[in-house]
């Protein structure tokens, strides 16, 4: 009687092996991933110091101008087909604006495109400082960090190859950061005054009936010690792109910065893409459930101390990541 139940526990170890090494090896097989170039953290650093020193980029300045002529080289020196959009828009205070978003295509004739996006202005005011209020702030985080990774995703992009029916599409958004300021107190409520850009693009594409696959939205995510929640609206209209982009960069060993947690809805550039085109759209966005944006946030403390090179790699290794597995 022991020797048959000995026997029979055998049996069941020896299927239970099996199953577990067919399991291990579909697993490992649903696992292999693309082969990723290096995202060069300095590089991106670079590119956001690089913007901070031609000064704030508040429209109608002459740092905007710069920083416009700036970019617009760096995509075409990466070999990336480059448009302008050109465009007026009113502001809160009446003013009207000329603004520029700036389009930069790489693998431009691919059908499956995907869409990176950032805001390149910088605010005019600093409504949240204690000092200096009507000062405008450099804008290190908010806005540079943002065209930092896009820029050097550019750059990579340029020296390797995704496949061939993969295009990209860097969409960078001029007007985003100059809404009513947080001390107003009156508002016109007849318009959103935020992301006059991507309110323009959404309604308007650089391309008659441009599509993307998806797109993804970088706005301050260079911060020290950021942590990326789910925020609202990404959760809401593309639930797939963020579980899939949050997956990816926790199996990446960056957990530390992809919080699997839900954040309230911002209103950013990624609403309106979303809402007028149709595409979904993903904000990784430094914004926490608990406190809010980061103390910085629409300060003079948004300067190049605040940027932190492994943030940076953190967000740009894991966007890297998700283009190539297309």
């Amino acid at each position: 009687m022991k020797s048959k139940i000995l026997f029979v526990l055998f049996l069941v170890v020896t299927v239970w092996a099996c199953d577990s090494k067919t399991t291990s090896k579909q697993e490992a097989e649903q696992n292999v991933y693309k082969d990723v170039p290096e995202f060069n953290a300095d590089s991106a650093f670079y590119y956001i110091q690089k913007q901070v020193d031609f000064g704030p980029r508040v429209p109608m300045t002459s740092s905007h101008e710069q920083t416009k002529e700036w970019i617009i080289s760096k995509f075409e020196e990466f070999g990336l087909d480059v448009q302008t959009q050109e465009f007026q828009a009113k502001t809160y205070d009446g003013l009207t604006w000329d603004l520029t978003n700036i389009i930069a295509s790489y693998n431009p004739t691919a059908q499956k495109r995907i869409m990176i996006s950032a805001h390149w202005d910088t605010r005019r005011i600093a409504d949240k400082d204690t000092q200096r209020i009507d000062e405008p702030i450099d804008g290190a985080n908010d806005g540079g960090s943002g065209v930092g990774v896009a820029l050097e995703l550019a750059r990579i992009l340029s020296t390797s190859e995704l496949k061939a029916d993969v295009g990209v599409d860097f969409i960078l958004f001029d007007g985003e950061d100059d809404g009513e300021p947080e001390h107003a107190t009156r508002r016109d409520n007849s318009q959103i005054w935020w992301c006059l850009g991507s309110q323009y693009w959404s309604k308007s594409p650089h391309q008659s009936g441009y599509k993307a696959y998806y797109g993804i939205l970088l706005d301050m995510v260079g911060g020290k010690g950021a942590r990326f929640y789910r925020e609202g609206y990404s959760m809401y209209f593309a639930r797939n792109i963020v579980n899939k982009v949050w997956n990816y960069g926790i199996e990446l060993g960056y957990s530390d910065y992809f919080i699997l947690k839900d954040a309230g809805e911002i209103t950013d550039d990624h609403y309106f893409v979303n809402k007028n085109a149709g595409i979904p759209m993903i904000d990784i966005i430094e914004f926490s459930p608990e406190i809010g944006f980061g103390r910085y946030h629409h300060t003079h403390d948004d300067n190049m101390d605040l940027i932190d090179r492994r943030t940076l790699k953190a967000v740009g290794h894991t966007v890297l990541f998700t283009i190539y597995q297309e």
